[in-house]
């Protein structure tokens, strides 16, 4: 039997407005030739730093080995490198057959559309037909070769009209909407007049919108918006965005054409240009509807049956399809069969216009397509047939037609809320699956458990094939498969290694079935990459780029774990050589996790851990996450190699469980790590070591939420001078197999130079020479005394009075302090 052919499709993110319905065109082209697809996704290209070596590692696995021809999305990933990057990218696949989607290549056949045509439209539609003098530009990154060509044709486009071009009037973003966003807050920073504005993608000119209402200019009214690309949020933002429309979906599916045609041995031309258009929505103020500049009748028929659509069919044709603006490639011939349909309705087929409208309105939910743009249908057609009422068979012809238009609307509406009702309920659906997922996968310490997790969460995120794949050796030129997955249920996958260059397990990406593949890279945090995982195309698009992450942090706390079991089996010999020897090891290994830099915005921060001459199980630790952070602080009941190796559990799941939800709730983290250390510390290591653990996540605005069970909190006022001491109410880790109903959040808010401290009972229990304990007031006192102070001078004042105290202190000492300064 002949192998069936593959092709691969390299891009930047399997999420984003292009890239799903490039890869839907793509897709749709591969199922329709019969042959595989393989998506390969590694977010950046330059492969300079760590980084970007670990999320581009998988570009440079795909080869022959595993497909017959490639497809680039050049437009996206020249964002990285700008076009010469891509086109040097491009010769790293020689021989095999590419083409290029969006960028011009020389050598590589590419399917493009007339980017500077586009914007002349845009800004030629606001210059032309609404008079705009003072149009301002944004315009996508330097590196990108769509955006160059984007600029250019702005310049020409005032040019042709003998208008200057300022300066002031332009800025650049990054095709997002926050940089679009920055980049109208920039223009309107300089005080400059403008009545319109373009912008080179269609999340710019949002993110335009945005700040411009933002500052209380009204689109459309004050200011004009145009776009381009017209992606979904596009036809749904409020107002709805006026755009220039290319066929993305099409772009797609010609790249595929081409690829296999190349395959096939067949002379391709190396510049493929599609069309685009201008669409005309809300924000330049010509909206969606149908602007229907056609007459009714004006000489009735006798009767409602002899109503026909005349001699304009093919004129009505063309307005119906501006009306709502289906790309060509898309639902190809609708506006016929529905006008045929019609006219059928009107020779007496009672029902058959509602019938082929229903069919129309599944089949474009399912392109995507804005359904409510057919209510413009209807208000043409309501427009074109209404007779006037002369007589009373006019009339009676007038309200039978009212009926069928008010029966029209109604199917419409609820096509609509059906749709967005769905894709909302998927989306909604998926995130709680994924939320559950992470929360299994962030505590899975072995790799049993992991292949047991993953079996048990895939099928419930709806994905039927999975490949799971570990390198194999310390160069990374073989995998090994890891989980296998076919048709929902897990199958033994092979024992033996296979060349990295594969991607997948041999035969997961060739099966007699044909099948569309997501292949990434495994990587974790900033430089770390395990292997490749593979997944079945199909599902919500937000399930892989978030289990991605997912499956890199539990591969990486299972790597910890593993290291974490042989620093304990290391520990163990080293005990029974020497106390001494084994000591030191406990202290390197509990002072290794103190973060090496404590950088958190808005808090001046010093921390120090001083390990007891018996070393035992103090723990703290300071995470920076965007808008704020999170810092943690405890101590595991006893002493020795089981205390530090608790602690090492609770650091590795803290960094993991904050990392993948910065804004969660302290308590749920706080449960969550509760169960996987209590079965464990109880399950698997036979003993009964538990621990103290506050965790405290900070806002920027000064909020601090804190959960958990631990010495309490010393916040000393700026305003008062006085410290006060907040309770940490809760259970403590490990003691309990479920502690959910018992952990609760709590709330309190610091001001401007309050100064936050949080400390190990290393420091309030430290007795002298008479068995008196340091206390609380003491600790208080040397905070108050020393406030104004660095932070620095504080943590070092306390150390001063503790050690002057007790000299010889038999427990860990570890104290945290942070100064509050409020956003200015």
């Amino acid at each position: 039997m002949k192998k069936r052919r593959t092709i691969a499709l390299v891009m930047d993110y399997v999420r984003g407005e292009y890239q799903s319905a490039l890869r839907i065109g793509v897709e749709r082209a591969a199922e329709a030739h019969g042959v595989n697809l393989v998506i390969a996704v590694g977010e950046t290209l330059t492969g300079h730093s760590p980084s970007e070596v670990a999320q581009s590692s998988i570009y440079h696995l795909v080869g022959p080995e595993a497909v017959d021809g490639i497809v680039v999305a050049s437009a996206t990933l020249c964002n990285y490198v700008g076009v010469e990057g891509v086109e040097s990218f491009c010769r790293y696949y020689e021989p095999l057959p590419v083409c290029s989607i969006g960028i011009p290549l020389p050598g590589v056949p590419s399917i493009l559309v007339d980017n500077g045509l586009g914007i002349e439209l845009a800004a030629g539609h606001l210059l032309d037909d609404h008079a705009c003098r003072r149009v301002a530009y944004i315009g996508g990154p330097a590196s990108n070769g769509e955006a160059g060509l984007r600029a250019e044709a702005y310049r020409k486009a005032l040019a042709a009209r003998a208008l200057p071009y300022d300066e002031r009037l332009v800025a650049n973003g990054e095709f997002t909407i926050d940089t679009g966003r920055a980049a109208m807050s920039e223009i309107l920073a300089r005080g400059v007049e403008l009545d319109a504005v373009v912008a080179a993608n269609d999340n710019m000119a949002l993110g335009a919108i945005e700040l411009l209402k933002a500052q209380g200019r009204s689109v459309p009214r004050d200011v004009l918006v145009c776009g381009f690309d017209d992606v979904g949020v596009a036809r749904y933002a409020k107002p709805s965005l006026t755009t220039v429309r290319q066929p993305i979906k099409r772009l797609g599916e010609l790249a595929l054409e081409t690829v296999l045609r190349m395959v096939d041995g067949e002379r391709v031309p190396e510049r493929s240009v599609q069309q685009i258009e201008l669409t005309r929505r809300e924000s330049c103020g010509c909206s969606y509807q149908a602007a229907v500049g056609m007459r009714p009748l004006t000489n009735p028929p006798p009767r409602l049956g002899a109503l026909s659509l005349g001699g304009r069919r093919d004129e009505l044709e063309r307005a119906l399809e501006r009306a709502v603006g289906v790309p060509a490639a898309s639902l190809s011939g609708w506006s016929g069969e529905l006008l045929s349909a019609l006219e059928e309705e009107l020779e007496g087929s009672e029902g058959r216009f509602l019938h082929v409208l229903e069919r129309l309105l599944d089949a474009a939910g399912r392109e995507g397509v804005f359904l409510d743009l057919f209510q413009g249908v209807i208000t043409l057609l309501r427009v074109r047939l209404r007779r006037p009422a002369w007589d009373q068979a006019a009339a009676a012809a007038n309200e039978a037609l009212e009926q069928l238009w008010h029966a029209c609307r109604i199917l419409i509406g609820s096509a609509s809320v059906r749709v967005e009702g769905r894709q909302r309920l998927d989306v909604e659906v998926a995130s709680i699956d994924l939320s559950w997922s992470g929360r299994w996968f962030s505590t899975c310490l072995s790799l049993p458990l992991f292949k047991r997790m993953l079996a048990s969460e895939l099928p419930r995120l709806h994905l039927t094939r999975a490949a799971v794949s570990l390198y194999d050796d310390a160069q990374r030129a073989t995998l090994k498969a890891l989980f296998l997955m076919e048709e929902g249920r897990e199958v033994e996958p092979p024992a033996e290694s296979f060349p990295a260059h594969v991607l997948a397990p041999p035969g997961f990406l060739s099966s007699r079935e044909r099948t569309s593949t997501v292949v990434m890279p495994i990587t974790f945090g900033d430089s770390e990459y395990f292997g490749i995982i593979a997944f079945n195309s199909g599902v919500n698009e937000m399930v892989y780029d978030a289990l991605r992450l997912q499956i890199g942090s539990a591969v990486k706390t299972v790597a910890l774990h593993r290291e974490m079991v042989r620093q304990v089996e290391l520990r163990e010999r080293l005990e029974q050589e020497s106390e001494r020897q084994e000591t030191a090891l406990a202290a390197r290994l509990q002072t290794t996790l103190v973060p090496e830099q404590l950088d958190i915005e808005g808090l001046e921060l010093c921390a120090v851990m001083t390990p007891a001459a018996e070393v035992g199980g103090d723990y703290y630790d300071v995470i920076a996450t965007p808008g704020g952070g999170w810092l943690g602080i405890g101590d595991v009941a006893g002493h020795g190699l089981a205390a530090g190796l608790v602690m090492l559990m609770i650091q590795s799941m803290v960094s993991a469980l904050t990392s993948r939800e910065p804004g969660a709730s302290p308590s749920e983290i706080l449960a969550a790590l509760n169960k996987a250390v209590f079965k464990n510390v109880r399950g698997r290591l036979k003993r009964d070591e538990h621990a103290t653990l506050l965790l405290l996540r900070y806002e920027r605005s000064g909020r601090v939420t804190f959960a958990g069970a631990h010495d309490d909190i010393i916040v000393c006022s700026a305003r008062t001078r006085r410290c006060v001491c907040i309770p940490s109410t809760g259970v403590w880790i490990g003691v309990l197999p479920v502690i959910d109903a018992m952990t609760k959040d709590a709330q309190f808010s610091l001001e401007d130079g309050d100064v936050l401290v949080l400390y190990s009972d290393g420091v309030t229990e430290s007795r002298n020479a008479h068995r008196e304990q340091f206390g609380l007031e003491r600790l208080c006192a040397a905070i108050e005394s020393s406030q104004d102070a660095p932070v620095e001078a504080i943590r070092d004042r306390i150390l001063k009075d503790v050690e002057g105290w007790c000299p010889s202190p038999d427990d860990d000492i570890t104290v945290v302090v942070a100064r509050f300064r409020a956003p200015a």
